[in-house]
Formats: structure tokens, sequence, C-alpha cells
């Protein structure tokens, strides 16, 4: 059964920098988790971390894209894969010192690739389009998170690869 959160909390330009969302995360995660694009906060949780620019804290500098291709040549796998990319072109390029990030559909192919059977993809967007069942993954959690006034909301989902 799909569950569905609502949660009003304040927007962070780093999203895990919100305390709120930072701890909703963590009582999500499984097992070895990666973070593709990490920012600046370290979760309390078993994570490598992933980042386009080598100002923030991560284990690996490179594009999301590249790391999954690179990864996959590993027999180890994640049980949760965050994807929380800057959500357009705009905010990549500002996010990114003027680099534009790989596409994301193309990265969300890769991640399929090196998580576990049954391991989980939290993805953060404006909208709730994120793994989906053409890569086999279900639903299982919706947060909606409300930062008030003309905001955009952000919407996190859970799904489990089947």
């Amino acid at each position: 059964m799909l569950k569905f959160t609502y949660m009003k909390t304040p927007l962070h330009k780093y999203t895990f920098k919100n305390r709120r969302i930072r701890e909703w995360v963590e009582q999500n995660v499984e097992g070895k988790v990666l973070n593709l694009f990490a920012g600046i906060t370290k979760l309390d949780c078993n994570e490598t971390r992933v980042d386009l620019d080598e100002m923030m804290v991560a284990d690996y500098y490179m594009d999301a894209l590249e790391f999954c291709q690179s990864w996959k040549r590993k027999e180890e796998k994640f049980n949760t894969v965050l994807l929380d990319p800057p959500y357009t072109l705009r905010k990549s390029m500002e996010m990114y010192n003027g680099k534009i990030q790989s596409p994301f559909n193309a990265t969300k192919d890769e991640v399929n690739e090196i998580i576990e059977s049954n391991g989980i993809v939290i993805t953060f967007g404006y909208h709730s389009n994120s793994m989906g069942k053409s890569r086999g993954f279900e639903q299982e959690h919706i947060l909606l998170m409300s930062h008030g006034g003309a905001i955009h909301d952000t919407i996190a989902t859970i799904e489990r690869k089947c």
C-alpha cells in the first residue's frame, strides 16, 4: 500500500541541510547508501558520497552518470540510492559552477544496474516521476514538502526494485 506523508518545512538550497528532511531520509534509508548528488550535508548512515563540485563533502568527485557507469564494473551494489539532483538546467549550472550534469534519465538507467534487488531509490524533485515501473520499481512512499508561499513544493518518492 502506498504511504503518503505531508511535511510543511522551509526550503534550503541544500535539501538535507533541512533537519526535518534529513531525519526523514535517515529514517528511510536501508543498508549501504549511495548519495549521488551529495552536497554539503553528511547523513547519519553508511553513505558513499558523490558530487560534481569539488567544494562539496564527497568520496568521489565526478558526474553521477560517470560514477554509476564506473561502479557497475564492481560486484558491490547499494541497498539505497539517493537522487537529489538540481531540478533544472539553470540550477545545475548554478550548483556546479557552469558545469552541466549528465541527463537524468540516463543516470536513472545506470542506477538500476548498481542497486540490489529489493533495494530502494529515494528521488527528490518537482514531480513524482522517478525510477518507474519500466525500470522494475514500485512506489512505496511519497513525501510532499510544502515550502509555503509561491515556492514550488518538493516531492520525494521511495521506490523499491522488484
